[in-house]
C-alpha cells in the first residue's frame, strides 16, 4: 500500500495520522520543530498548546463547539482523548494540562506501528504521491510560497496573539481570591480554577489609560493583516471603547469578592490554571500586542499582580490561510492538484478543535482513497460537516476569513414545535447533529 505524507505535527497533522493508521495506511508524520523554529513554539512536541489552554465549552447540548468535542470523541479522536486524560478544572470548559497532553499526543503516535516520523522541514508541495498539509497558520515562508505557486493566488492573513502566563505563588492572593463564575463546580480544584483580581473604577480606567499609552509591536504595510475577532489583542478591544473589557474579559458578573463581599468589583481580571500542579495561571483573554517591557508594566497595574512573576509573556504573530472556498474541493483536495488535502488552520478554520477537526475528516478521507474507496463528507447538519461545507464553498470567497464553530454555520431548524427558544432551539441542532453523526461513522 502507499504510504500517507503529512506535512504538519500540530492538531490536525497529529489528529489525521493517528485516523488513517488506525484505518490501517501507512504514515509518515513531516515535523520540522525542533530542528525549524516558530515564534509560537518552544518544544518539537506534536499537538503542542500555543495560545489558550481551553478547548473552549464542552456542552454538547447547547454550544456548537462542545457538539464539536462529542463527534470527536464518537469518531475515536486522538486530540479529545488527550485531552480527557489531561483534563483540568475549568467550570464548563474543557481546559488541559499542556504539556502532559502534548507529550501524550506525541507518545501515541510515536508508539504506533503504522507512524514514522521526519523532522526535516518540507520547502515544496511535492508533485506526486499521497500529502496532506495541516502545517497551520505558522507555515513556514518556503512551503507558504510554493503553496502561492501551486494555487496561483496569494495566501490570505490574520494576526494571532498569545495571553501571558503568570507562576501562581506570585499573585497576592490576599488581593486575589479563588471562584469560578457563577460558582460553577463542586469540588475544590473545580472552586479553584480561576483566581480573580478586582478592580475599582478608578483603577479600570487608569488600567485603560495605560494600555492605550503602551509602546506596542508594529508592521510593515506590506505585513499588514486583519485581526481575528475571537483573539483581538486586548488593546484593540480597548480602543472599541473604555467599557469594552468591563463587558468583555474582565466582567464583574457571577463574582463576589471573598476579601470584601459587600463591595461590588468595577472589573475582575481573571486568570486560568494552566498546569495539573496548579503553579501556572493564564490571564484570559489577554492576549496582547504590546512590547515586552510594556506588558510588565502595564499588567503590573492589576491588583494582586504587582509583584508577580510571568513564566511567557504575550505576542503577536502573523498566520496564513490558504483562500479554501476557491481552491478545495469538497474531499478537502487542492482541485488544481488533487493528490495534495489540507487540513486544519491553514484551511480557514479557527480554533484547536476545529483544527483537529479539520484533521480528522482529512485522514479518514486520504484513507479511505488509498483504501480504494470514496469517503462522503460528513453531512452538514454536524458540526464537521457544518465546518467543511462553510471552507469548501459556503464562505463567501471574496470575504472568507477565519471562522470558529457555530450554528450559523447548520442548516436552519425548523422553530415550530416548542422549539422557539434559544436552549430548545440549541438542544435541537445538537440532537439532530448526532443522528447524522452517528449514521456517517456506521
Amino acid at each position: 500500500m502507499e504510504t500517507l505524507h503529512i506535512i504538519g505535527g500540530g492538531m490536525a497533522g497529529s489528529e489525521a495520522a493517528w485516523q488513517a493508521a488506525q484505518m490501517g495506511v501507512p504514515v509518515v508524520l513531516h515535523e520540522m520543530r525542533p530542528q525549524v523554529k516558530t515564534f509560537a513554539h518552544r518544544t518539537g512536541d506534536f499537538a503542542e498548546m500555543v495560545c489558550s489552554n481551553s478547548f473552549r465549552s464542552d456542552d454538547s447540548e447547547q454550544n456548537a463547539v462542545g457538539l464539536l468535542h462529542w463527534e470527536m470523541r464518537a469518531a475515536n479522536g486522538l486530540i479529545l482523548q488527550a485531552a480527557e486524560a489531561h483534563r483540568l478544572p475549568a467550570g464548563g470548559a474543557l481546559a488541559v494540562d499542556r504539556d502532559p497532553f502534548a507529550a501524550h499526543v506525541t507518545a501515541a503516535l510515536k508508539s504506533h506501528p503504522l507512524i514514522s516520523t521526519s523532522y526535516q522541514e518540507v520547502t515544496d508541495l511535492p508533485s506526486s504521491g499521497h500529502w496532506i498539509v495541516a502545517t497551520g497558520p505558522l507555515t513556514s515562508t518556503a512551503l507558504a510560497e510554493s503553496i502561492r505557486a501551486a494555487t496561483g493566488a496569494q495566501a490570505l492573513a490574520f494576526f494571532d496573539a498569545i495571553a501571558p502566563i503568570v507562576y501562581a505563588d506570585t499573585v497576592d492572593m490576599s488581593v486575589a481570591w479563588m471562584q469560578s463564575r457563577y460558582d460553577k463546580g463542586e469540588t475544590l480544584e473545580e472552586q479553584t480554577a480561576y483566581m480573580n483580581c478586582p478592580m475599582t473604577r478608578d483603577q479600570y480606567y487608569a488600567f485603560i489609560e495605560a494600555l492605550g499609552a503602551a509602546e506596542k509591536t508594529e508592521f510593515k504595510p506590506e505585513e499588514a493583516a486583519a485581526y481575528f475577532d475571537g483573539c483581538l489583542p486586548i488593546e484593540v478591544m480597548a480602543e472599541r471603547g473604555p467599557e469594552t473589557l468591563r463587558h468583555g474579559p474582565m466582567k464583574p458578573v457571577g463574582l463576589t469578592n471573598t476579601h470584601d463581599p459587600q463591595i461590588k468589583p468595577y472589573a475582575v481580571v481573571q486568570l486560568r490554571r494552566d498546569n495539573k500542579l496548579g503553579t501556572l495561571y493564564n490571564i484570559v483573554g489577554f492576549q496582547t500586542k504590546m512590547k515586552y517591557g510594556a506588558q510588565l508594566a502595564v499588567f503590573k497595574m492589576i491588583p494582586g499582580l504587582e509583584n508577580a512573576s510571568f513564566a511567557r509573556l504575550g505576542g503577536i504573530h502573523r498566520n496564513t490561510f490558504i483562500n479554501s472556498p476557491t481552491l478545495i474541493d469538497n474531499q478537502m483536495r487542492l482541485k488544481s492538484r488533487p493528490n495534495i488535502r489540507f487540513a486544519g488552520q491553514i484551511t480557514g478554520v479557527e480554533g484547536y478543535v476545529e483544527s483537529a477537526a479539520m484533521g480528522l475528516v482529512a485522514g479518514r478521507m486520504a484513507a479511505a482513497e488509498l483504501l480504494g474507496q470514496t469517503l462522503t463528507p460528513p453531512p452538514p447538519e454536524t458540526a464537521m460537516g457544518a465546518l467543511i461545507t462553510h471552507i469548501t464553498g459556503g464562505a463567501d470567497a471574496k470575504t472568507f476569513q477565519p471562522m470558529n464553530v457555530n450554528f450559523g454555520l447548520f442548516p436552519p431548524i425548523d422553530a415550530k414545535g416548542g422549539r422557539k427558544g434559544r436552549q430548545a432551539r440549541y438542544k435541537a441542532y445538537t440532537d439532530r447533529a448526532k443522528d447524522a453523526f452517528t449514521a456517517w461513522l456506521a
